[in-house]
């Protein structure tokens, strides 16, 4: 199989890292986090079309592929983006795959124009990571549906001009058919939201719905059959963190090679030491075992078989946290007590790997879930 990029592909990843270079700086990421993120870098990503990049062209997207948003994640990610891209450039086109003409029309050219941004409210309190758990409630009304319930920690949710919100039409808690989901407006009336930051300096949002009317044009596919496009949205999500998981652990490696290099000790470089070469050593091999998976996580996207593309994901996730855990704990280690300090971005990559551990599934549930 010939994995080298095409040309298209390369061109991608050199305006991704030409932006980083430009545009994403640790120190300038530490301005944008008292605004929560910068609108000024996200212009620019519509600029050069990462936010059209996976919708179709049909209405003003690029029909990029699952390898290309890998390529942006993983190339972005030692920048940090405080940005919505996973909700607004992943999340949102594998949701409006079930989209009517009507909605693509409606929805996609303000998100590729950078215009509008969305946010995921899927998950509940106690539902530990159970995709058909779901006690938000959607009941009729006239034309459209009136919905109650509690969204915690919505990452993105207070900044958001649209959530991806779902509901339970019918049915109980956790059953899997009667769940719906929804393109809420964020600022329609009976929305309630708290801002926090979340431990990577993102920022999210604690949601509460009461009485809050939604138009039918504003559901997604068929009322009470959405958990199948649902767990389809989880998926395209997991991929796109390893991918960024990927590059973050790329990050650490270097940087820790770097140090090994340059920090003087013992009357030379500490990486003149036999042990910490070794260490090193152990983590490449657990990065190029998660960089495998979050590839292959991006080609698993299109298998039709449903089980095998869970399953096939489930086991990215296990790996890529694994490997995530470790090499970011090797590199705070041998980095010492620098490794931890505010200032230096070592830590931050590793908070961002360990907030993204536990996204979409931890590595203990995904496991469970793969060995089933």
């Amino acid at each position: 199989m010939n994995f080298a990029l095409d040309d298209d592909q390369r061109m991608l990843k050199d305006s991704v890292e030409r932006l980083v270079a430009r545009d994403g700086g640790f120190e300038q990421r530490r301005l944008h986090m008292a605004d929560g993120w910068s609108r000024t870098l996200w212009a620019r990503y519509a600029e050069i079309g990462l936010l059209a990049l996976p919708y179709p062209s049909t209405h003003g997207g690029l029909n990029g592929t699952a390898v290309d948003t890998l390529l942006v994640f993983e190339t972005l990610a030692r920048a940090l983006p405080l940005e919505p891209l996973l909700p607004t450039m992943v999340i949102g086109a594998a949701a409006l795959r079930e989209a009517s003409e009507e909605q693509l029309a409606r929805w996609v050219p303000p998100i590729a124009a950078g215009e509008l941004t969305l946010a995921w409210a899927h998950g509940e309190a106690g539902s530990r990571y159970r995709l058909h758990d779901v006690s938000c409630r959607a009941r009729r009304e006239g034309a459209g549906w009136v919905l109650d319930g509690d969204k915690p920690l919505v990452v993105h949710g207070d900044s958001a001009d649209r959530l991806l919100v779902s509901a339970r039409v019918s049915g109980e808690r956790c059953d899997r058919d009667g769940i719906a989901l929804f393109m809420l407006d964020a600022n329609a009336l009976g929305v309630a939201r708290r801002g926090v930051r979340l431990h990577d300096g993102r920022r999210a949002a604690d949601i509460v719905l009461e009485g809050v009317y939604v138009p039918a044009s504003d559901v997604i596919g068929e009322p009470g059959k959405a958990l199948p496009l649902i767990e389809r949205i989880a998926q395209h999500a997991i991929a796109a963190l390893a991918a960024e998981a990927v590059g973050l652990m790329q990050a650490l490696l270097d940087t820790t090679v770097d140090y090994l290099k340059t920090r003087q000790q013992f009357g030379g470089p500490i990486g003149r030491f036999q042990a910490l070469q070794h260490r090193a050593a152990e983590m490449l091999i657990a990065l190029e075992q998660a960089r495998s998976m979050a590839l292959y996580a991006a080609l698993m996207l299109d298998e039709p078989d449903d089980a095998e593309r869970a399953k096939a994901l489930s086991a990215v996730k296990v790996q890529v946290g694994q490997s995530a855990r470790f090499i970011g704990q090797q590199a705070i280690q041998l980095h010492g007590g620098i490794g931890v300090t505010d200032e230096y971005v070592v830590g931050h990559w590793f908070k961002r790997l360990t907030v993204m551990e536990s996204e979409f599934g931890d590595t203990d549930h995904h496991l469970a879930e793969f060995s089933r």
